[in-house]
């Protein structure tokens, strides 16, 4: 299942740590924005593969602007 990461706050994305395809693991920064000359890492909740990257670094974003889409990797116990 494909779940969306927004942005938290509006600014420029500073540095990109993801391009399509990648595997990533719960609590991994995925990439950075800058606003004000403040840094904030934004981290992906949950397991998964990036589908799609939405941004670039540069682009200046909004908030909840949607950053990448992730395909959540499900665990079966």
């Amino acid at each position: 299942m494909a779940k969306e990461i927004a942005a938290p706050l509006a600014g420029r994305v500073f540095q990109l740590k993801i391009k399509a395809g990648d595997t990533v693991e719960a609590e991994e920064e995925i990439l950075v924005i800058e606003a004000m000359k403040m840094e904030t890492p934004v981290f992906v909740p949950w397991d998964g593969t990036i589908r799609k990257v939405m941004v670039k670094e540069g682009d200046e974003v909004a908030e909840d602007d949607i950053l990448a889409v992730v395909d959540e990797e499900y665990i079966e116990v």
